[in-house]
């Protein structure tokens, strides 16, 4: 636990993490794995060679912090204001460690490589791929990797059990910005202005509409606009209104199709009002897929741990999103939650994932640890 509570009170942002990847190199310091930090960004991949030759397998902890100031009564909680492992990450990091340093113990059973990849800019900053673009893949270990697997704690979900399944696991993520223009001038004689202000509030209600007709129900969209910002005072018709969202959807089709109707709808109603209109779509992260039989494989093993009533069904996907897809979407592999809901709350109600007031109970993490080691040496099993 000490690692993460070290990490814990020191929540670091983005891409540049120097003090989390020093503590990462620490812990790994005493173990006969080989080690490389990134060029362009401060990763840490660590590859323990097995006993035998075989294949390469690729466990994932990423290590970021999100921009909150915590407050949670913890007696470890962060020394830095406005940054705070509200994701888990933390114990991410030292659930990857702590296997590392099992699995090491374990090399005579494992033929082949074991990658241990520790990931800054998971939270909006294409970490995972920024590692792929360095190589992650192709020059760290002897031979391709040729599995993957990660865990993702929540509060949100009994402590101690672990939900994954195949297929969709986590939506894609893409931002939407639109800035609609007209001409500003006084409350009092709208006639001589153009007001962007109700075709903006036009393209939010299309937006919604559009989900619900347009998109199929099993195959699913979400389209929110979260923020909505025109105008400085009372009297006066604003000249822009800018709207800023996020689209989620479970295939690639449905995103390019809801992409290509968020910027027609804007476009169209904005015409409508005889109105200019910006529309920039940024792209986030893919769709998390799940490999079938990796996530089959996990759930089989996971089961023999700890009981198949610990590892309940996992009916539908969760519409967050996750930087894991990116490597997901060139090796078969899989990801899981770490249910870690702490004592005296309940997940429907604990604080969740990215709140400030957030608390997982540690008592989990022993059960990521070896979750991790029995897939990577299932894996790699020594014939």
């Amino acid at each position: 636990m000490d690692l993460r509570r070290r990490i814990h009170r020191r929540p670091e942002l983005g891409l540049q993490l120097p003090e989390t990847q020093a503590a990462i190199l620490s812990e790994l310091e005493d173990l006969d794995v080989d080690v490389r930090t990134g060029r362009e960004v401060s990763s840490v991949v660590a590859v323990l060679h097995g006993a035998a030759p075989g294949p390469t397998f690729l466990l994932r902890g990423d290590m970021d912090a999100l921009p909150l100031t915590e407050d949670s009564d913890l007696d470890f909680t962060s020394d830095i204001p406005g940054a705070m492992h509200a994701c888990g990450h933390d114990t991410h990091v030292a659930m990857l460690a702590s296997a590392a340093r099992l699995l090491a113990a374990r090399r005579q059973e494992i033929a082949g490589q074991v990658i241990f990849m520790f990931q800054p800019g998971e939270e909006g900053f294409h970490g995972a791929r920024h590692m792929l673009e360095e190589g992650l893949l192709s020059t760290v270990a002897d031979a391709p990797v040729s599995g993957a697997f990660a865990l993702h704690i929540t509060s949100t979900f009994d402590s101690g059990t672990v939900h994954t399944r195949g297929g969709a696991f986590l939506a894609s993520e893409d931002r939407i910005e639109i800035t609609v223009s007209g001409r500003g001038g006084h409350a009092s004689a709208p006639h001589h202005a153009r007001d962007p202000i109700p075709a903006a509030c036009e393209i939010v209600q299309a937006l919604q509409v559009m989900v619900t007709r347009n998109v199929d129900v099993f195959d699913p969209a979400v389209v929110t606009i979260a923020s909505l910002v025109a105008g400085t005072t009372h009297n006066i018709i604003p000249p822009t209104a800018t709207l800023r969202g996020t689209m989620r959807t479970l295939s690639a089709e449905t995103r390019a199709a809801v992409r290509e109707s968020v910027k027609r709808i804007a476009e169209g109603v904005a015409a409508a009002h005889g109105l200019g209109v910006t529309v920039n779509l940024i792209a986030g992260y893919p769709v998390t897929v799940n490999d079938r039989t990796v996530a089959a494989t996990v759930r089989d093993l996971a089961g023999g741990l700890l009981g198949p009533e610990r590892v309940p069904p996992m009916d539908f996907p969760i519409m967050g999103a996750e930087d894991w897809s990116y490597v997901l979407n060139e090796v078969p592999g899989a990801m899981a939650f770490l249910g870690a809901c702490p004592p005296g709350l309940e997940p429907d109600s604990a604080p969740p994932n990215h709140s400030n007031l957030v608390v997982f109970d540690e008592a989990a993490l022993p059960i990521g640890v070896a979750t991790y080691a029995a897939v990577a040496l299932d894996a790699l099993k020594r014939n």
